[in-house]
């Protein structure tokens, strides 16, 4: 397993070491020893499974404190482009945002820690999305950012995305009071 870090602390890229012959592959998606030993000290307690078809986006997503969720994401099937932006109020990179490309061919996985606002589009149709949570989800401390906000300016490369109402009407970055 190689980590890879991005231009953001503590936000990883996580590549496996992937097996594969003519039967196929076998990697592992979860060490809990390699992944302390990466400084990604948690405990997951919830998974989550979505399938999109091509073009839709969902995020920006977060969950305030006493419910803050790291997540480690990866692509099942198809192909996403992920992108996670710091909300941590005291961060240096407070309101940055980093991107990475994860499908089935790279099996790469991105750690999206706690105080992170996490979104993703689908490049491919069936894209089969999945995600490791640090806690468990809670209603009253779900929030969400813009995914088009002018602040921020994340180049997603999508002009007409696919997108629930919640997320089409989340407010702006500077109308964001970050509890982190």
């Amino acid at each position: 397993m190689e980590i890879i870090k991005t231009k953001i602390p503590d936000l990883l890229i996580i590549k496996p070491d992937v097996f594969e012959d003519e039967r196929g592959y076998f990697f592992e998606s979860y060490n809990i020893e390699k992944f302390v030993k990466a400084g990604i000290d948690y405990k997951f307690v919830q998974d989550n499974e979505s399938k999109s078809q091509k073009d839709v986006l969902r995020g920006l997503h977060f969950q305030s404190p006493p419910y803050a969720q790291g997540k480690l994401v990866r692509v099942m099937k198809g192909a996403v482009m992920d992108v996670a932006v710091d909300i941590r109020k005291n961060s240096p990179t407070y309101g940055q945002w980093a991107s990475i490309e994860l499908d089935e061919s790279n099996k790469m996985m991105y750690w999206v820690p706690p105080g992170f606002a996490h979104g993703f589009v689908t490049l491919e149709n069936n894209t089969v999305f999945f995600y490791k949570c640090t806690n468990v989800y809670n209603k009253q401390s779900e929030g969400t950012i813009r995914w088009n906000d002018p602040d921020l300016n994340i180049k997603w490369n999508i002009e007409n995305p696919v997108i629930s109402e919640k997320d089409r009407l989340a407010p702006l970055f500077k109308d964001f009071q970050s509890k982190f």
